[in-house]
């Protein structure tokens, strides 16, 4: 058997096992599917809380889509925790507070020594839901269907579910997102093992900030956003912590009922991502490990068919035979990259760019890592100690 075909069965059977984990990847996260409205007696009181720190661009949307809510008047409020806001996010709640007395805004006090600003923006906004049984906390780039808090607490409530946080559709327009989003997306596919890691007894945890829903004794018998003050991650961090506890943490695919666009090019990805790659990758070595081979297995469905063709130009013995698993194998990757292009609903090329992605992506991966290396973490306006 030659080195060519060698190296191009070994790739093909690479991505063979690739695929058929992200495939296997999707169906483990479970789907939080449009319950039917409940009864007013039905229902525990809600308190939505959003922290916004310069959401200008964002909040309204999302403050219109929870106010439209299938729920009781008197069982949602919906908190917005201004975090010291330099546009005319304050103002735009005001707006829409006056017309609804669901919606309350308040003003975060200057950022304590030892805490990040979305933790105690959170802090801020659950010391004053003091009244409601269950609390829900939610990004400021949000947009829910009327159903989703409804859905939501009854899938909590039936299954026992002490944290159940939802993954949202992602919304991607600008060039940056359609490049680095989906690779990103597929990378966190193959290195995790949702079916594992949301196992009861595993000691790993998936979650995400983005939507996170729990019963206010829960949130109060783990210390609350507190315990996990001076996080970067401070959403995983807090789902582990429970999950450590003994409560049941659980995501779910939330893509029917949230949408998200989280970022609007590279001025938000690049720092939005980098904060927290690293530690979503299982810590340092882990990252660059994964940016490496992420690395070298994109570009290798470009470069080895075209090796294996030279070598057939050449009339390298075995070439032709290499040649098939090397063509099979990359137009597996670019099929499965052509199918993330569908399924995020951008152009078609995308899916085609795949490996210039990945290539960013390692960039990003070492500038996260640096991130770590320094101790600091930019962010909003705010440099924290890593």
């Amino acid at each position: 058997m030659t080195p060519q075909l060698i190296l191009s069965s070994a790739w093909f059977a690479i991505i063979a096992w690739l695929i058929a984990r992200a495939i296997g990847q999707r169906h483990a996260l479970g789907r939080l599917k449009v319950a039917s409205p409940p009864g007013a007696a039905a229902v525990p009181p809600v308190a939505v809380i959003v922290p916004a720190r310069n959401e200008s661009a964002n909040i309204g949307p999302c403050i219109e889509s929870l106010l439209a809510q299938e729920l009781p008047p008197d069982r949602l409020r919906i908190l917005v925790v201004d975090d010291a806001s330099t546009d005319a996010t304050p103002q735009i709640v005001a707006r829409l507070a006056a017309r609804d007395p669901r919606l309350r805004l308040l003003s975060a006090p200057p950022l304590p020594p030892g805490w990040t600003g979305k933790a105690h923006a959170c802090a801020i906004g659950a010391r004053a839901a003091h009244d409601a049984d269950w609390l829900c906390f939610i990004d400021a780039d949000m947009r829910a269907r009327p159903s989703l808090i409804a859905s939501a607490v009854q899938r909590a409530r039936a299954d026992s579910i002490e944290l159940l946080s939802l993954a949202p559709r992602q919304r991607l327009e600008s060039f940056a997102e359609r490049l680095l989003l989906p690779c990103g997306l597929y990378l966190l596919a193959f290195s995790q093992d949702l079916s594992r890691i949301q196992a009861p007894d595993s000691g790993e945890v998936v979650a995400t900030g983005q939507f996170m829903l729990l019963a206010r004794e829960t949130y109060e018998q783990a210390g609350g956003w507190a315990s996990v003050r001076d996080q970067i991650c401070e959403d995983l961090e807090f789902a582990r912590l429970l999950k450590a506890r003994g409560k049941r943490v659980l995501m779910l695919d939330g893509s029917e009922l949230l949408e998200t666009r989280m970022y609007t090019g590279w001025g938000t990805l690049w720092p939005g991502i980098a904060k927290n790659l690293s530690i979503m990758l299982g810590g340092a070595p882990r990252t660059l490990a994964s940016a490496a081979i992420a690395f070298v297995l994109a570009w290798a469905a470009v470069l080895l068919p075209l090796w294996d063709l030279a070598g057939c130009l050449r009339g390298t013995p075995g070439a032709y035979v290499a040649l098939a698993p090397a063509l099979a194998g990359s137009a597996a990757a670019f099929g499965l990259h052509l199918a993330g292009a569908v399924h995020f609903r951008i152009p078609l090329y995308y899916g085609l760019l795949f490996p210039v992605g990945y290539s960013v992506g390692a960039m990003l991966a070492l500038d996260s890592v640096r991130w770590r290396l320094v101790r600091r973490v930019h962010w909003k306006g705010r440099v924290y100690p890593s």
